[in-house]
């Protein structure tokens, strides 16, 4: 399988947080940094421990994808065998 991408932002009280998350060799990556100006590009650093709440996130992207054949049904499988729930465990 190819290497995917998938990015998504979340309003914070401090501005607008960026996160990406990339899918290779059967292994997640994950990014994020806050949103920077035109002028400044956004650094984004690797997330070294990942909280539930951004696999949660993450989950909630590649559902939105897979409804419009975008994404595929394994990776939401696999993250949802990675946080012990079902698919039915989920208000879409």
């Amino acid at each position: 399988m190819q290497r995917q991408k998938h990015e998504w932002k979340v309003e914070t009280d401090e501005g607008t947080r960026l996160y990406r998350a990339v899918h290779h060799a059967k292994e997640w990556v994950f990014f994020t940094g806050m949103k920077g100006s035109r002028r400044e590009k956004t650094e984004l650093e690797k997330m070294e421990e990942v909280d539930e709440d951004v696999w949660v996130m993450l989950r909630n992207v590649l559902f939105r994808k897979y409804q419009r054949r975008r994404c595929s049904w394994k990776l939401i499988e696999q993250i949802d065998k990675r946080l012990g729930r079902e698919p039915e465990d989920y208000e879409e």
